[in-house]
């Protein structure tokens, strides 16, 4: 007699492969790119958007080159910090969502558009063009955060959040970027500035607001690789927007001896910013973030803020190139020695706080310090003796270059290991000190 045959139970609905398959399905049709922290690449569209922030910069560098003096350069430095604060911001937006999907995309692109208004308003924000420039500064902050709230309604309600509270510091602040814009001259000036100290403390305060609480670090789990990239290229373009400033300025002249030693000097002047930017700082700073465990963090510190005045000092080195160009055979005026001064300053401490966070032991670079001090001694001379525009300005590429070669060879083979080849007595106590603060430092992690 035969047993009786066993059929064997149906396989569940559903399964394993099934909760595979209906992730990857959710995964596609996410608004997000779901980088997980690792590596979000760079999308053609974020370079299209850039494109509207090369001109946004050459308008910032032509106003402050059109308007000299304290009053003028705080102007400046308020439009600059407006057109930092979007970039930086659509930037982290970018980070999280995937610009290949049709709603990101329309977004950017009209973000792009109102962009490019806001830069046509630049040269006259302080002027008949205030509020068009307040209204579409408005419009992209809020609008963006606004819009980013109902996207992220149904993806992550954390991001929601995230975004809310976002979008309440700008609300906040917006009242004075109108009030501003409507009541003109110097009221204007410290409403705008009052609606900028309101926008630059979200970050720091982790975006407290009543009822959302604060943000935690786990809500900013951004992709380090993207952010780093992102701001290299915002230095690309600042450092492409002085190259065509000095091209166009060169070409409205006669091709002089004189004036081609001031376009050579001008472009070894950029050459020389860019590398002390990209040799060392960019690629070890994205080291760092991409590993990092609070890549958030070290993003709002080192990039969102510490970048700031790197990429102003490039802009004001741009008005230095075109102050240059244009009195290239006359004695350095005080306008030229504030700016090329500003211009050092700024670049080599923001450059010098950055690499900071990238260092082993946490200190700052001691070839930027020592640059910002020669600079700072040529601009005491120049402005009690007479010395031409042109060698000042050489004077200054040369302070770059010894920055450039002192780093050079401090991580290129090193000064302590050259002097330890040779034998030199110092070497030995420089390499104890050495080891003692790379133990401490260890310690500390």
């Amino acid at each position: 007699m035969t047993e009786p045959t066993v059929k064997p139970a149906p396989a569940p609905s559903g399964g394993i492969g099934a909760a595979v398959a209906a992730a990857n399905e959710r995964a596609r049709n996410s608004l997000l790119r779901n980088h997980g922290g690792g590596h979000a690449p760079v999308s053609y569209l974020e370079l299209f958007f850039d494109l509207v922030y090369v001109f946004a910069i050459t308008q910032l560098s032509h106003f402050i080159g059109h308007h000299p003096g304290l009053i003028g350069f705080l102007e400046g430095v308020i439009l600059f910090l407006a057109v930092w604060w979007v970039w930086i911001f659509t930037a982290w937006v970018t980070n999280w969502t995937n610009p290949d999907r049709l709603p990101i995309r329309i977004l950017i692109l009209v973000l792009m558009l109102i962009s490019l208004i806001m830069a046509i308003a630049l040269p006259d924000a302080f002027a008949g063009m205030a509020l068009p420039f307040a209204a579409s500064y408005i419009a992209l902050q809020l609008g963006r955060s606004v819009v980013m709230v109902i996207l992220f309604r149904q993806e992550d309600a954390s991001r929601m959040r995230n975004m809310a509270r976002i979008a309440i510091y700008f609300a906040a602040s917006a009242p004075f970027w109108i009030g501003g814009a409507l009541v003109g001259g110097g009221p204007q000036v410290v409403l705008w500035l009052v609606a900028l100290a309101i926008e630059y403390c979200g970050p720091l305060s982790m975006f407290q607001t009543p009822f959302l609480g604060r943000s935690a670090n786990s809500d900013w789990d951004i992709s380090g690789s993207h952010m780093a990239e992102r701001c290299a290229l915002f230095i690309i373009i600042a450092l492409g927007e002085g190259i065509v400033v000095s091209g166009a300025t060169f070409a409205e002249g006669p091709m002089e001896p004189g004036r081609i030693a001031a376009l050579v000097t001008a472009f070894a002047g950029s050459a020389l910013v860019w590398w002390l930017y990209f040799d060392i700082g960019a690629d070890r700073g994205a080291r760092l973030i991409s590993g990092h465990e609070q890549a958030g963090r070290l993003a709002r510190n080192a990039y969102t803020y510490m970048h700031m005045p790197i990429v102003l000092g490039i802009v004001i080195f741009a008005v230095g190139d075109a102050l240059l160009l244009e009195h290239w055979s006359g004695p350095a005026d005080h306008a030229l020695i504030l700016t090329q001064l500003g211009g050092m300053v700024l670049f080599l401490g923001g450059l010098a706080m950055f690499k900071r966070f990238s260092n082993t032991l946490n200190n700052l670079p001691l070839s930027h310090g020592v640059a910002i001090l020669l600079t700072a001694i040529l601009a005491l001379l120049g402005w009690v003796w007479p010395i031409s525009a042109l060698l000042y300005t050489q004077l200054c590429v040369v302070i770059l270059l010894i920055a450039v070669i002192w780093e050079w060879t401090s991580y290129h083979g090193g000064w302590l290991e050259r002097m330890e080849a040779r034998g030199w007595r110092l070497a030995e106590s420089m390499r104890r000190r050495y080891d003692a603060r790379l133990a401490r430092r260890g310690r500390q992690d």
